[in-house]
């Protein structure tokens, strides 16, 4: 006798939800507010979201009631039907409870589209040829430190900006440092450990200052201390394992982590001062802006 297995039910992605649909599905609470109507009703105002995109919702009957249940950021499984005001899809939610058990985080949250092996891959034989044997050391005790490892291959790189997703950050570190090679090769007086060094490290503060659960965030970290001075303290906690490391190469690592910002505007407490730190912050700059600017096209071709 065979047992019988009950098959998750298909997600219904916001982005493909047509006006008359039918709604029934686990969704994110980004916003939830409260109203009175004309009549003197209550009513609620939440703006739901899933990988795909964010759509408002109503819930006009037993708004008190249904309120009670959940609050912003909550996970909560709906019924409704979507309805068009003022040209615009909304959710009209019938009920609703918060979700209960394991929710699926690939429904909440993108991904790479690389492989993480393959990117891995490529990082390690990007750094391999690294000459200077305490920049080497430095390297390879964040590469061998399987803790930072599992935390760097997950996390993104941004809240929302650019690679704003599981494995953005390695996609993007990987993407710094092959232009950092490139930079290189056409600027031979760069020092190149020094620049793909920096490449590597400059926003590893980022696997501590955002959180990725169901939805990406700030820790408390990142919103009280930020990835760049965080960067540059576990920085110093792996040099400080290594006997012997030159301070000039202590402080021009951390120099790069703190000034590849660029600016004070943006969030630098130092403007880069030496030639490997100002092609740091451009070859950061462009992936970042290149990547978030492929992001808005694709969205708009949809």
């Amino acid at each position: 006798m065979t047992a019988n297995t009950k098959e998750a039910p298909v997600h219904l992605w916001l982005k493909d939800l047509g006006a008359d649909a039918s709604v029934e599905g686990v969704y994110l609470v980004k916003d939830k507010r409260s109203g009175v109507s004309r009549k003197g009703d209550s009513y609620l105002m939440l703006v739901l979201s899933d990988k795909s995109g964010e759509i408002e919702a109503r819930v006009w009957e037993k708004a008190d009631s249904l309120s009670a249940r959940f609050k912003t950021g909550d996970m909560i499984r709906l019924q409704g039907q979507v309805t068009s005001f003022k040209g615009q899809n909304q959710v009209v939610i019938s009920d609703l409870t918060v979700a209960e058990g394991t929710v699926d985080p690939a429904i909440f949250l993108e991904a790479s589209p690389f492989a993480v092996s393959d990117m891995i891959a490529g990082l390690r034989e990007i750094l391999r040829d690294m000459e200077e044997t305490h920049t080497r050391a430095v390297i390879d005790r964040f590469m061998g430190d399987t803790e930072f490892m599992s935390r760097f291959k997950r996390a993104p790189a941004a809240k929302n900006f650019h690679h704003c997703y599981l494995g953005g950050l390695l996609e993007h570190t990987l993407a710094v440092c092959r232009l950092a090679s490139d930079v290189c090769a056409r600027y031979p007086s760069l020092n190149r450990d020094i620049l793909l060094a920096g490449a590597f490290l400059h926003d590893i503060g980022k696997v501590k200052e955002l959180s990725c659960d169901l939805q990406i965030d700030y820790t408390d970290e990142g919103r009280l201390i930020g990835h760049l001075a965080l960067g540059a303290s576990m920085l110093d906690e792996k040099i400080r394992e290594i006997k012997g490391f030159p301070a000039e190469l202590a402080i021009r690592l951390r120099h790069l982590i703190l000034s590849h910002h660029g600016e004070y505007l943006f969030g630098s407490p130092k403007k880069p001062k030496f030639a490997e730190a100002f092609a740091l912050h451009f070859v950061d700059d462009l992936d970042a802006k290149l990547n978030a600017l492929g992001r808005i096209l694709e969205r708009d071709r949809e």
